[in-house]
């Protein structure tokens, strides 16, 4: 009975619950929403780099290494040489290895060098492959691969010469103009560092330094970019490079034999532990989201409380004849409770399917145009602990216009004013 009565009494104002109901779902929406992309930036951050093992470079710690290896920011403290390289990448258990070389930029890009295992092993998000948006990887020496950003913020196509410049600066006073580089592909966005990355190969970097010596071209000796072609450009050096295992059981040994690798010292780290890391010092940013949430369920139940209050004053005479005709203070302080029980549970029910419509709708639109990959169900065990949480601050909050409610006198609602 006290249902109906309560279905009854909103459908009797249809209008003001219609207006409550569609403020409460789009708070619900955006709290939903926010949570889901909280947890999505952790997944998607932890999975900047996937599929990878270890990573491997000259003896630094752990978030150094991860943060110029990953994510292109800073400087390795030393180079990793070639034929320390090749040793370890013949270990038996070791299947592939990606080799990283590190250095130059352009227009403010970072510049790295590395071969095709790079485009055939490399994996972020939960193991998407890299992809091609126009063109292909390079084969040439004097070939380059852009990441999405680099060529969306500079305007680049395929066939453009780019020039090189030593050091990371966005502005350098020292390029390599001699062996301009043609741009071969433009990779597809993938919303990790690889975006903002110009890739060359090995050669190409050896190519650019051969008559350069400590970051300035050699005085009295220029050796033209055909003249370069025909010498042998081996790299010395590698910044680092990743290392895929045939058995992940085998991660632990692997990793010990390399930090006591006595042919040079090296680091190697577990980069989704590192990543976790990282995640931990940036948790600023996750803490923020939360805050955000909150403050957005709140503005909605708010709104919502506030919205009954202003009603009461109209709803003052049925009130009164609910009481007038045996209803007790107790059974209307329910029927509001009610009310507000069954305008949260709509509303959570609408957010719900306006939430998964639109991330079905623009799930591949983001991943095409800005590289979020972003599930489709937002829905988790923790969803039953924010519905949860949800109802009961909505139950809360409907105190205020329930014991409004509830004291209101008979002859308030009754009596005829002047």
């Amino acid at each position: 009975m006290l249902i109906k009565l309560a279905r009854l009494s909103l459908w009797n104002r249809k209008g003001t619950a219609l207006m409550t109901l569609l403020s409460l779902t789009l708070s619900l929406v955006l709290l939903l929403g926010i949570e889901h992309i909280r947890k999505e930036a952790r997944s998607s951050f932890t999975n900047t780099v996937s599929g990878t093992d270890l990573i491997v470079g000259a003896r630094s710690g752990q978030l150094n290494l991860l943060l110029y290896s990953v994510f292109r920011i800073g400087n390795a403290t030393a180079n990793v040489s070639w034929a320390t390289y090749e040793r370890i990448a013949k270990h038996p258990q070791i299947s592939w290895t990606i080799p990283l070389a590190l250095g130059d930029s352009h227009r403010g890009y970072r510049v790295l060098g590395t071969n095709q295992g790079y485009f055939e092993h490399y994996r972020y998000a939960n193991q998407q492959a890299l992809s091609f948006a126009a063109g292909e990887q390079f084969a040439g020496v004097y070939e380059a691969v852009l990441g999405a950003e680099v060529a969306k913020q500079l305007g680049y196509q395929l066939g453009q010469e780019i020039t090189l410049a030593h050091g990371v600066g966005a502005v350098s006073f020292s390029e390599h103009k001699d062996k301009p580089f043609v741009i071969k592909g433009i990779l597809a966005a993938t919303g990790t560092p690889v975006d903002q990355t110009v890739h060359i190969s090995l050669e190409g970097i050896e190519a650019i330094h051969i008559d350069w010596q400590q970051g300035a071209p050699m005085p009295g000796r220029k050796i033209s970019a055909e003249q370069t072609l025909e010498m042998d450009l081996t790299p010395k050096a590698l910044t680092a490079f990743m290392v895929g295992l045939n058995s992940r059981m085998a991660t632990f040994v692997v990793q010990r034999q390399i930090n006591e690798f006595r042919g040079e010292p090296l680091t190697a780290i577990l980069p989704g532990v590192a990543l976790a890391e990282l995640w931990q010092m940036l948790s600023m940013v996750e803490n923020i989201l939360l805050l955000i949430t909150l403050m957005v369920l709140a503005a909605g139940l708010v709104g919502m409380m506030t919205t009954l209050l202003a009603s009461m004053r109209e709803r003052q005479r049925e009130m009164a004849i609910l009481r007038a005709v045996g209803a007790n203070p107790w059974y209307v302080f329910w029927l509001i409770q009610l009310e507000v029980l069954l305008l949260t549970l709509v509303a959570m029910l609408l957010s719900a399917a306006v939430l998964l419509l639109t991330l079905f709708g623009l799930q591949d639109w983001l991943a095409a145009h800005y590289g979020l990959f972003i599930s489709v169900m937002p829905f988790s065990t923790e969803t039953l602990y924010w519905a949860g949480g949800i109802l009961a601050a909505a139950s809360v909050l409907a105190c205020i216009p329930a014991f409004v409610a509830y004291r209101k006198a008979l002859t308030d609602g009754l009596s005829v004013k002047l």
